[in-house]
């Protein structure tokens, strides 16, 4: 079926929503109510062009397993699609997108870039402003997203001397698999937000270097692309799990990322709703004002108090943001008792669980049979005052040590430097993850910035462990650090 764009233009309202997708034109009326993210998001492109808000956030095969065939209503024709392509070669850029370029011009060579720090500064200044929001956001006032940092600060080293250093070995094994560096990629979704190539840069910097990459169940490239990306077949992805409430559909998910080749499930068990991540739903609006005020309207400025104020605080207002849409379908209702056997009865995959946050639930992961837990509080980004990773496994180490015997320990948040890999190392974890760092990293440069944040971190991992005195990962003990209970100083660069 061949399509006008006048014809598309009249399915403009909730009571027939047609949307244009690149070439191709939807009929997603009988989706506005499913819709994660809510229907309001569609209408604004009801009988429009959305390839340019769909493709960031939306892995190519979305459209093709969320809506049935007869509603994939066919092709624009050609002098629609000509005269759709010249509007989009056309239209006026925005505010951000010149400020983007500018930066992208500006931004220094990658071989001047020396730690994850100016990584990041640099991705900050390239992101577009919704990306960034996305990337740095956390809950409520983000303590715990910067007390994960932090925590590091209260951990010293005491290092040992006089030991043989030379072929020092930073390499290691995670669930079997090996690792140049006790790195991994925590799983971070919409990785296209920052750049076109997505979660494949992670997957090819992830194979260049021998990290290994555990891919998000809402990365915006589909399951098929990012393991087409690795650099050779032998090269290990894992699949970070976000369970939906319907089995069927959460086990179909294991087994297609069973068949592509992914070699461990970590089950994600801090996010049954989504936090309260306000710079993610605020950015929405400051986008809005911003270009509002670039076009000369300034009648909103300063508005005074009106009889409408009290209509206006009833109204319902979509404070999930990004992510809330991304896990608005997923299983609230997850149990010891029963998602865990029910997961080890459909795959022989390692099951890991992705955000325990106390001793606890550390216990009841090993007593589960688990293979591997990964101390989180999702990156600050769901429960404001949730403890700092790093606490919770010195915890486990001086309370629990039986634990790391009975299965694997991780953790993520917070890790900026090699020297952090290894004092989580030397109190029990197997090895870290990294999420916004790789985010940052291909939003900057791509692969290469992949590339380079992981040799910057092999290098630094290297030098604390000849200076500690631990020529192999084995080396690095508990008794190599201690907790300090005075302030140090917070370095600035």
């Amino acid at each position: 079926m061949s399509l006008s764009l006048k014809q598309v233009s009249t399915h403009n309202s909730d009571k027939s929503c047609w949307v244009i997708i690149k070439d191709s034109v939807y009929d997603v009326t009988e989706f506005l109510s499913e819709h994660p993210g809510g229907s309001k998001i569609i209408l604004k492109y009801a009988g429009k062009d959305a390839t340019a808000a769909y493709e960031p956030i939306h892995p190519p095969d979305a459209l093709e397993k969320n809506l049935p065939p007869q509603k994939h209503l066919g092709k624009l024709d050609s002098v629609s699609l000509d005269q759709l392509e010249l509007a989009r070669g056309h239209r006026k850029k925005t505010e951000d997108e010149l400020r983007i370029e500018r930066e992208q011009a500006a931004k220094p060579p990658i071989n001047r870039i020396l730690n994850l720090k100016q990584m990041e500064d640099v991705a900050r200044k390239v992101l577009s402003y919704k990306a960034l929001a996305y990337y740095s956001s956390a809950a409520d006032d983000e303590i715990s997203n910067l007390e994960n940092a932090r925590a590091f600060s209260r951990f010293f080293f005491r290092p040992r001397v006089l030991r043989p250093l030379s072929n020092c070995d930073p390499s290691t094994t995670i669930l079997g698999f090996k690792s140049k560096i006790p790195v991994f990629v925590s799983g971070a979704a919409l990785a296209k937000l920052g750049h076109p190539d997505g979660e494949a840069n992670i997957t090819i910097g992830a194979g260049k270097t021998g990290i290994i990459q555990m891919v998000s169940s809402n990365a915006s490239l589909s399951f098929e692309q990012v393991a087409a990306s690795r650099i050779s077949p032998s090269q290990p992805l894992f699949f970070q799990l976000y369970k939906k409430k319907d089995n069927k559909a959460a086990e179909q998910r294991i087994r297609d990322v069973e068949a592509l080749g992914y070699k461990a499930i970590w089950l994600t068990v801090d996010a049954p709703v989504p936090g309260n991540r306000e710079r993610d739903v605020i950015a929405g609006w400051e986008i809005d004002d911003i270009e509002r005020l670039a076009q000369g309207d300034k009648a909103k400025a300063d508005q005074p108090r009106k009889k409408s104020d009290m209509e206006e605080v009833e109204e319902t207002i979509d404070t999930t943001g990004t992510a809330g849409a991304l896990i608005a379908n997923d299983d609230i209702n997850m149990t010891w008792t029963e998602t865990i056997p029910w997961i080890r009865s459909i795959t022989r995959l390692p099951i890991v669980l992705k955000g325990v946050q106390c001793v606890e639930d550390a216990v009841l992961a090993a007593e589960a049979g688990v293979d591997g837990i990964l101390l989180s509080n999702h990156g600050g980004r769901q429960l404001d005052f949730s403890p700092p990773p790093l606490e919770v496994l010195y915890q486990i180490r001086k309370e629990r040590p039986d634990v790391f015997n009975k299965m694997e320990v991780y953790i993520d948040g917070g890790v900026r430097r090699g020297t952090d890999v290894v004092k989580a190392v030397c109190l029990g974890a197997k090895a870290v993850g990294l999420g916004r760092p790789f985010l940052y990293a291909q939003s900057a440069y791509g692969a290469a910035g992949v590339v380079k944040i992981v040799r910057i971190l092999e290098r630094e991992i290297v030098t604390a462990m000849q200076l500690i005195g631990a020529r192999r990962v084995s080396d690095l003990v508990p008794e190599m650090v201690q907790r300090v209970d005075w302030e140090p100083i917070q370095a600035k660069l």
